[in-house]
């Protein structure tokens, strides 16, 4: 952290990730609270020399700088007040000839956690919002369990019988699946010997027992709710959007699955396919589509997600998905032990239920590891449509996931564009767009500029850069981004302007429905260029369509000069505007378009 980006911090507020302290001769005993609680969550920045007047925070300085900087050291080196041995990122600033702390506390590795005060886990911390606060005992059997070295889903069951606990027609299409999947591997028919050879059966003192997963995957209902006393998911179909919709409003349709993981999977599956966005057939063997179109994809990977990362043994809360007309979200108890920005990477994370999470990939129910949530972001992208939100609440051990089926790039953002005086390649479009649906407060980040199908954030970064240097972002920090805000002012007017005074031929001046301001008629002009392309279009037709009776191979050029310009005039516009980037989108003449073809005697 440098003296900019503290200084941004501190016009801001205290939130999950920054705590103030005053330190000024020494370390205050509150300051291993904060320790403990960015250690136990998602890690977090800890100042010394800061202090709170008036509601406002004021660099005050730290007196003694030596001695408050190696107090703290020596004590989250030693391992004795806290349980752990804490390494932190300390950084010095002078400002205003005052001495300044900054340093950062990594989040722990799981094995690791809970990092609590004094020896007694009771004294463990988390970070919510502002505030660190003492875990509950619920909590703290969460952080043990995910823990524990041996894995929650591999646990040997040895009060239950092999010969009743297994659903066998579930046992049996799981063997069909494996051996299309896996033609090399020798086909084991026998259930139970196949069982065992997965290792959802294991033999301890000569006799045979279920593991956990192997109960929760294969079992029958009655042994599944005895070893979960809570369904495995909750599924609800719920006709209004989520911000139109209170807890106290009834559903149109639920069903809660309490039979085992894979027949949950089925049954989801078969809900799905009622409220497709276009009805298709699918594979009753493999529950898969032959085309697998980008919206199944998304709902796929995520459903996947939630079946197979969820915590099992918190008894308490259960999974949920719930279809609003808005959006999509699927929440999981249990956090993700990656961070978003890692859960973007391409490599393989640490999983909660690594038996049930192999089970899935082993007859291809999911990408492969490391790759899931990257699937969903790629998919959703194509289909043009705003990115999925992520939640991934370490402290409260949740994680949550929103389809949003949104357009990114709107009829408003298209029509907004030729105002800016500059051509935007796709991910430039795409990563204003993005910014600029952000609400007010909340700044662009390097992993949401990700979030929009750009694998690397050295990429993302390219393409920020870009933006910066065409005036229309300004960079706050390493990884922050805002809109500039005279890029913002001119984008609520396109906003604000009636589609009629975008693209009519009336004169005189007209009063905007937002302020009530009289303001003048806006009239594009329309180029040479798209008249050119009026001429040619005589139906609904592709953009490949059009370049090729344009004699254009230019997409770029097309894109700007064309399409873009046409859409902006109102004499064009696309069959289907709520998916910019369909394979099936088509472009069609408006009223205005014919009427300015028929005038011209095209």
């Amino acid at each position: 952290m440098n003296q900019n980006e503290l200084l941004t911090r501190l016009h801001g507020i205290e939130w999950n990730d920054f705590e103030c302290k005053r330190a000024q001769r020494g370390v205050p005993d509150d300051a291993y609270k904060t320790v403990s609680a960015f250690a136990n969550t998602a890690g977090g920045w800890l100042v010394f020399g800061v202090s709170e007047a008036n509601g406002q925070l004021v660099v005050t300085g730290v007196e003694e700088p030596d001695k408050v900087q190696n107090d703290f050291l020596a004590v989250l080196r030693g391992g004795q007040k806290l349980n752990r041995k804490i390494s932190v990122e300390p950084h010095r600033l002078e400002i205003d000839g005052k001495y300044v702390f900054a340093f950062h506390v990594p989040e722990s590795p799981r094995a690791e956690k809970p990092v609590y005060l004094k020896g007694d886990p009771r004294q463990s911390y988390l970070r919510r919002g502002a505030c660190d606060e003492q875990c509950t005992q619920s909590e703290l059997e969460r952080f043990l369990r995910d823990a524990a070295q041996d894995r929650y889903d591999g646990t040997v069951l040895s009060e239950l019988s092999v010969e009743s606990c297994f659903d066998m027609d579930t046992v049996h299409w799981y063997q069909t699946q494996f051996a299309r999947r896996n033609p090399e591997h020798v086909e084991i028919t026998d259930p139970i010997a196949f069982l065992l050879n997965w290792n959802f059966v294991v033999e301890q003192g000569g006799k045979l027992h279920p593991t956990r997963a192997g109960v929760l995957l294969f079992g029958t209902g009655r042994y599944v709710r005895q070893i979960l006393p809570r369904p495995v998911l909750d599924y609800q179909r719920i006709d209004t959007a989520l911000d139109q919709w209170s807890t106290e409003q009834r559903w149109h349709d639920r069903y809660v699955f309490e039979e085992n993981i894979f027949q949950t999977w089925q049954g989801l599956v078969a809900r799905y396919m009622r409220i497709a966005e276009h009805p298709f057939s699918i594979d009753p063997a493999t529950l898969r589509r032959n085309d697998d179109p980008p919206d199944y994809v998304a709902f796929r990977e995520a459903a996947i997600n939630l079946l197979i990362h969820q915590d099992y043994g918190d008894h308490g809360r259960k999974a949920s998905i719930k279809l609003f007309t808005d959006r999509t979200v699927f929440w999981n108890p249990g956090d993700a032990f990656a961070t978003e920005a890692e859960l973007l990477d391409p490599t393989e994370k640490e999983v909660r239920n690594p038996a049930i999470v192999k089970a899935f990939r082993r007859i291809g129910l999911s990408d492969q590891a490391g790759t899931g949530i990257r699937a969903i972001f790629r998919n959703w992208h194509e289909l043009g449509r705003t990115p999925p939100q992520l939640k991934n609440d370490k402290a409260r051990k949740e994680f949550a996931l929103a389809l949003i089926n949104k357009p990114l790039v709107t009829d408003t953002m298209l029509r907004f564009h030729p105002t800016l005086g500059t051509n935007l390649t796709p991910e430039q479009a795409d990563v204003l767009a993005l910014a600029l649906s952000l609400p007010e407060g909340e700044h662009l980040t390097l992993t949401a500029i990700r979030s929009l199908g750009i694998s690397t954030t050295q990429q993302a970064q390219a393409v920020a850069d870009q933006l910066v240097r065409q005036r229309l972002i300004d960079q706050l920090g390493n990884t922050r981004f805002q809109v500039r805000e005279a890029v913002r002012e001119q984008f609520a007017q396109v906003l604000i302007a009636r589609p009629a005074d975008l693209v009519g031929t009336k004169s005189g001046p007209s009063r905007s429905e937002a302020t009530g301001e009289v303001t003048p008629e806006v009239t594009p002009e329309v180029t040479p260029e798209v008249r050119r392309m009026l001429s040619i279009i005589t139906s609904e037709m592709s953009r490949g369509e059009i370049m090729k009776k344009l004699g254009l191979k230019d997409e770029k050029h097309f894109r700007t000069h064309y399409q873009q310009c046409g859409i902006t005039s109102g004499v064009i516009e696309m069959t289907q505007p709520d998916k910019p980037r369909s394979s099936k989108q088509r472009y069609r003449l408006t009223q205005q378009g014919k009427a300015l073809r028929d005038e011209s005697g095209q």
